[in-house]
């Protein structure tokens, strides 16, 4: 199910689903259309755009914690314009402020990503697929700002060596090891010692769960790191 106000991308968005043989149950412009349709028939994955009509502001937002809330089993996927880290720890069910940093409330099948992912057809259909088996997908830009705020201000951070930045970032987006192996060049027994070291670094408690991993490790990044746009 795709929502999405303007007219060509919506359709765009549309027909590359299609030709990735993916259904498209409803394509729609506004937040009551949307939740309207969800209610009717609850999709595998939501795609909705973070300013929609009535007021542009962040109804798709509103919208992708309403439908992760009554349908735990329909996956959301946000897309955006703007970096805003406070758009993903929401839709993580994030606090920063709660503790132990390792605590998970809410479920995996959650994305947010900017729509200029949609370029790299095959990264953002992979992405889409992830998030609906249960999987995360967060924004390189996102967590790009996240690390480097925490590695200036929190000496655990500062500690990681180039290389454990490097799977720390890749780790937060909520790739798994086999692919954050693929994207470094290294095997995936190294990936494992380098997040084993990791989360001794931060004093993390380490995740089986894919989903968990993501949200300790970026709820550790949020603490004390501040807004990173005023845009959205």
């Amino acid at each position: 199910m795709i929502a999405e106000d303007e007219v060509l991308l919506r359709h765009g968005l549309s027909l590359m689903l299609r030709g990735a043989g993916m259904e498209i149950l409803a394509t729609v412009a506004d937040f009551d259309a949307l939740m309207s349709a969800v209610d009717r028939t609850p999709p595998d994955i939501v795609i909705t755009d973070i300013r929609m009509p009535p007021t542009f502001s962040d109804e798709g937002l509103v919208a992708a914690t309403s439908i992760r809330s009554a349908y735990p089993q329909t996956a959301v996927m946000v897309l955006s314009q703007h970096v805003q880290r406070r758009y993903a720890l929401e839709l993580l069910g994030i606090d920063p402020s709660e503790t132990p940093p390792t605590s998970a409330r809410a479920p995996g099948r959650v994305g947010y990503l900017l729509k200029q992912r949609i370029a790299d057809v095959d990264a953002f259909i992979s992405d889409l697929r992830a998030v609906a088996s249960g999987g995360t997908a967060i924004d390189p830009e996102v967590i790009a700002i996240m690390v480097t705020r925490a590695a200036r201000a929190d000496t655990a951070v500062a500690q990681l060596t180039p290389r454990q930045l490097e799977v720390l970032a890749l780790l937060a987006q909520g790739r798994s090891n086999a692919a954050i192996a693929a994207a470094i060049f290294i095997t995936e027994k190294a990936v494992v010692q380098h997040v084993s070291r990791i989360y001794t670094t931060l004093g993390l408690p380490p995740a089986a769960d894919a989903h968990r991993r993501v949200q300790a490790v970026l709820r550790y990044l949020s603490l004390g790191t501040g807004s990173v746009s005023p845009n959205e």
